[in-house]
């Protein structure tokens, strides 16, 4: 392992690159060039949450981003950002933003944005550490 903050750097650029997608830890902790069980470890501790959720609210960030900025359905943008089902996307969006992704759109009101060690304000206006 060479220069371990750019090894990190490059698995958070990498899961940036394709939030879209389904994304394996097996995958994401080669570019940090670790085994997936000591990336998930120093992650945790540099990040303060799991890799499992900072993708989950990495993904609820851009889908509140999205929705407020365009004409996407809200079962596409449950799709796009890996839900099963509209109503799973639902439910999370809720908890996440304090608002259902319905009443986003027509609230019009900013999303959370999830960045790493930054604390976010959801668009309820709840803090996420």
């Amino acid at each position: 392992m060479g220069d371990w903050t750019q090894d990190i750097q490059n698995a958070l650029a990498y899961i940036e690159a394709h939030l879209t997608d389904e994304l394996e830890i097996r995958e994401i902790a080669r570019r940090a060039c670790v085994s997936p069980f000591y990336f998930q470890r120093i992650f945790t501790a540099l990040c303060g949450v799991s890799v499992g959720e900072y993708i989950r609210r990495r993904r609820l960030s851009l889908a509140g981003e999205e929705l407020l900025a365009s004409d996407m359905k809200v079962i596409d943008a449950a799709m796009k950002y890996g839900y099963d089902s509209p109503d799973s996307f639902y439910r999370a969006f809720q908890r996440f933003h304090g608002v259902s992704p319905s009443a986003a759109k027509k609230k019009r009101r900013e999303p959370a944005l999830v960045c790493a060690a930054e604390n976010q304000t959801d668009i309820g206006g709840r803090k996420h550490a």
